[in-house]
């Protein structure tokens, strides 16, 4: 379970949860929420932190003095030598000459050390870390598929190279209540057709019959949206590129389910007998003829 932030507000499609009352902010999750973040929000805040570190020692050097050729009471002056101690530039237009000033040229290539340490081991880990670019279908069709309801979910890679040893999971969630009027969200797993692909490119077709056995069975457009039913497919696998492993996730909700209808065919024969795999139709569904005794219609 994610453990949220006091503040934190999490956004799904069309809803969000506001957490309260969680634990605050740990200076020991620095690291990791560094990894979480947007590449340019963790480069913004290495710069940050960088000019911070040399504005401190700036003003530490100010007050003590002892740097020779610098201004008297130059803070732009201290600034300048605090970048160029913490950056191991030394031009030598401006030097340490009191013991006071040595010693915190000393303190400062210390903390230069470990902060270039850890900024380094930062950029390092979130350029050598692979993370999946997986395609999810906008939309769930659910329709007949060789003479069975089906719900059926495209998936896709979005980099030029393959996921190999790759595994699915869809999951059900729905809001049920006990007879005592408790709110409970129950998690169903759903069996598919194959849950394991020897690769993944840029399509493929994820599918679950809905016959004996499986929590579909009878559902329609007004009984998932009343049980605020949400359908979530895990992917996993190893890119074959980096060899590292990947994973993504996706969730609809039951307003996502496109009724009556199957996903459009990506993959088509030209007139010359060459084939064509148009990514425009990753997205697209269209309608089918109803199976006897399956109800459809638009959610």
């Amino acid at each position: 379970m994610r453990v949220f932030d006091h503040r934190e507000v999490y956004r799904a499609e069309g809803y969000e949860v506001r957490v309260v009352g969680g634990p605050p902010f740990n200076l020991r999750d620095l690291y990791h929420g560094l990894l979480r973040v947007p590449g340019w929000a963790a480069l913004g805040f290495i710069v940050v932190a960088y000019l911070a570190l040399n504005t401190l020692f700036a003003g530490l050097y100010l007050a003590t003095g002892g740097i020779a050729n610098a201004a008297p009471g130059s803070f732009l002056d201290a600034f300048f030598f605090s970048i160029q101690t913490m950056g191991t530039i030394g031009y030598g237009a401006m030097y340490p000459v009191t013991r006071a000033a040595n010693a915190l040229v000393v303190a400062e290539s210390v903390a230069g050390l470990v902060a270039t340490a850890l900024a380094t081991g930062l950029v390092f880990a979130r350029f050598s870390q692979t993370r999946a670019r997986v395609a999810f279908s906008s939309r769930v069709a659910f329709g007949p598929l060789d003479g069975t309801p089906t719900v059926m979910f495209r998936v896709g890679n979005e980099r030029r190279g393959r996921i190999v040893d790759v595994a699915f999971r869809l999951t059900l969630s729905r809001t049920t209540r006990t007879p005592e009027g408790v709110a409970i969200y129950r998690y169903l797993d759903l069996p598919l057709v194959r849950s394991r692909a020897p690769s993944l490119s840029r399509a493929w077709l994820v599918l679950h019959r809905v016959g004996p056995g499986s929590p579909l069975l009878g559902e329609t457009p007004a009984s998932l949206a009343a049980g605020e039913v949400e359908l979530t497919l895990e992917v996993n696998g190893v890119d074959e590129v980096s060899g590292q492993h990947v994973h993504a996730q996706r969730t609809w909700l039951a307003p996502a389910i496109a009724w009556g209808a199957r996903l459009a065919d990506v993959l088509s024969e030209t007139e010359d007998g060459n084939l064509l795999f148009d990514l425009r139709r990753f997205h697209e569904v269209t309608p089918t003829q109803p199976a006897p005794g399956f109800p459809y219609g638009e959610a």
